[in-house]
């Protein structure tokens, strides 16, 4: 794990494989508990290829000066990922 929240990734290697690809991060919150939304391709096998775009929201929190996972809501399609920009842009402007 890393130290610095700017360090952490979802990066995931696996036989010589990046089976999950981080493609960009957006830092929610900093601190002893930070909040981090990435955006990342899962490799898919039978297609010899990187799958669509997901999402994930991360929780961390920092133990003996390490960012370690406390819980993660992944976000498994665009479609998904356009209801809840449309929930939360109705919540923040009423």
């Amino acid at each position: 794990m890393a130290s610095n929240i700017e360090d952490v990734t979802i990066n995931y290697e696996e036989d010589g494989v990046l089976v999950v690809k981080e493609t960009d991060k957006v830092i929610l919150s900093k601190g002893a508990w930070a909040t981090v939304l990435f955006r990342y391709q899962q490799w898919e096998k039978a297609k010899n290829d990187y799958g669509p775009d997901r999402y994930s929201i991360r929780r961390y929190r920092k133990i003996d000066d390490e960012y370690r996972q406390q819980a993660k809501f992944n976000i498994s399609s665009k479609e998904q990922a356009i209801k809840l920009i449309e929930a939360l842009q109705k919540w923040v402007t009423e």
